[in-house]
């Protein structure tokens, strides 16, 4: 019996995209932010690499720029799969390295104490592969890393020069990283302005794929006894939740996706391997609507809407 999507993935290996433009569209795909919960992500990278199917624009904010960047890099989903679990494993893991990247000697503490807020451009560094690329023009695949300019209150786009503090600027939680200073900006999480860049990965593609991790309020809608983390992260999921709405409103994706991630904390990064597992769950549907999507698109039962 075959799996959703193999005749598919077989006739795009028989005529690869940049051989034959018939055949398949122009992907292009928006990783949202959501902390932890962006973990889920990894499953769906998985299924288009099993469906055949690459992406010609990968847009992210916060954790979606930092696994989109490592797809981009040419990593597949199975790599950022093993690579997250080698990472994040478990408590220990994220403490030591959290623990070198805030200290980094004695000179460190004497120079700069020891503070509450995590330096975003060690996280990076810690946490990327050796050998990660150092700039935008070293990517397989176009990259758009979504931003906030603490100062403008705008959003600040970035696809060429250096990587790590692009990715480290749009990771900046507010209050839990100190701001991200790059390129004349002061840079904060690009959550705040813009959680699901899909105005981005509009840029030059014909089908637009749309992965939501902020959550819904399903899992803790009857909870009443939130504490203070809770309540601040959860007025910013209301916060980008309200911000998805109107971006989908003005580039309306093909396939939008938001899996039901709210049981996770968002910053139970040492939950991995439950968050990635929750994601698999949803893994098989993804492909089929993916496939079914595609082949009507390559049959020309879907008309094409110019970019925006």
């Amino acid at each position: 019996m075959h799996g959703p999507g193999q005749a598919l993935a077989a006739r795009l290996r028989r005529k690869p995209a940049e051989q034959d433009p018939s055949a398949g569209p122009r992907i292009g795909v928006a990783l949202g932010g959501g902390s932890a919960r962006g973990l889920t992500h990894i499953p769906y990278i998985e299924a288009m690499d099993e469906l055949g199917l690459k992406p010609s624009v990968i847009s992210g904010t916060s954790i979606g720029a930092l696994i989109g960047a490592g797809w981009a890099a040419g990593m597949s989903g199975k790599e950022l799969r093993e690579h997250s679990y080698e990472v994040l494993g478990t408590m220990r893991i994220i403490a030591s390295k959290l623990w070198a990247t805030q200290i980094r000697g004695i000179g460190g503490i004497l120079k700069n104490g020891i503070s509450m807020q995590l330096d975003a451009m060690a996280i990076v560094e810690a946490f990327t592969p050796a050998n990660f690329p150092l700039e935008f023009k070293d990517l397989k695949v176009p990259l758009y890393v979504v931003a906030t300019d603490f100062q403008s209150w705008h959003q600040v786009v970035f696809d060429s020069g250096l990587l790590h503090p692009a990715i480290a600027g749009s990771i900046a939680i507010p209050s839990l990283f100190k701001p991200v200073v790059y390129a004349n900006h002061i840079l904060v999480d690009g959550g705040v302005v813009n959680p699901l860049p899909l105005d981005q990965a509009d840029i030059g593609t014909d089908f637009l794929i749309g992965i939501d991790v902020n959550g819904d309020p399903s899992e803790g809608i009857a909870k009443t006894d939130h504490k203070a983390l809770d309540i601040w992260f959860g007025s910013a999921q209301i916060m980008m939740h309200s911000l998805t709405a109107h971006m989908m409103a003005a580039y309306p994706p093909d396939i939008y996706i938001r899996p039901h991630v709210t049981n996770f904390g968002a910053l139970e990064f040492w939950r991995v391997r439950e968050i990635v597992a929750h994601g698999d769950g949803e893994k098989e549907r993804f492909k089929r609507m993916l496939a079914d999507k595609i082949e009507a698109y390559l049959a020309g039962k879907v008309p094409v809407i110019e970019s925006n």
